[in-house]
């Protein structure tokens, strides 16, 4: 951890991991390195409306596929009325977002949360409307850890999806997902860098 700027006066100050300090605020092809093929397809689907219930987001570590995940949940929040300035980084939403200060993204590490008992407790929460922002995000990184049972049990949630709930699965291993969890999600493939 670093610090970040902002450091109040008794020395505490607050701190900032350098993957959070540098993570791409907007899909601009200079923050969103290599990626312009998703970046512009996520971007259109924004611009009119058109976005999935769950999404796969596959490729080798560190390709941006939690940070894309992240600019898709701030992108599809943001309060910027022309969908072609999304996300401004400017209004309360994307501030939220940019602050952590929101409970309507919430990451998962499907590393250590895989089991069934985990999964029931996801399908709990995703019962609960936005409280902040218009869309709630869940990103479930290392999807492909989930185990068998977690997989079924969330089967029946991604096949009838809440309004206004997007899951986002990222993952280094897409073919360790069975065929009926990965047929329920929009694709994009993210390339080496």
């Amino acid at each position: 951890m670093f610090p970040a700027s902002g450091d109040d006066s008794s020395g505490r100050g607050r701190t900032q991991s350098l993957y959070r300090k540098y993570r791409p605020a907007s899909f601009d092809s200079a923050e969103l390195v290599g990626q312009s093929h998703i970046s512009d397809t996520l971007r259109n689907a924004i611009t009119h409306n058109r976005i999935a219930h769950a999404y796969l987001f596959c490729g080798p570590r560190g390709t941006g596929k939690t940070s894309t995940a992240r600019l898709l949940a701030k992108a599809v929040n943001c309060l910027d009325p022309d969908p072609a300035n999304r996300p401004c980084n400017a209004c309360d939403a994307c501030r939220a977002v940019n602050e952590g200060r929101t409970t309507d993204i919430v990451e998962i590490d499907a590393a250590s949360n895989r089991g069934i008992d985990d999964i029931r407790e996801l399908r709990e929460q995703v019962r609960y409307a936005p409280s902040q922002l218009r869309h709630k995000f869940y990103i479930i990184d290392e999807a492909h850890q989930i185990t068998p049972a977690g997989f079924n049990a969330f089967l029946k949630t991604l096949e009838e999806p809440p309004a206004n709930i997007t899951f986002v699965l990222a993952t280094t291993d897409p073919d360790k997902l069975p065929d009926t969890i990965a047929s329920r999600c929009q694709r994009f493939d993210f390339r080496r860098i």
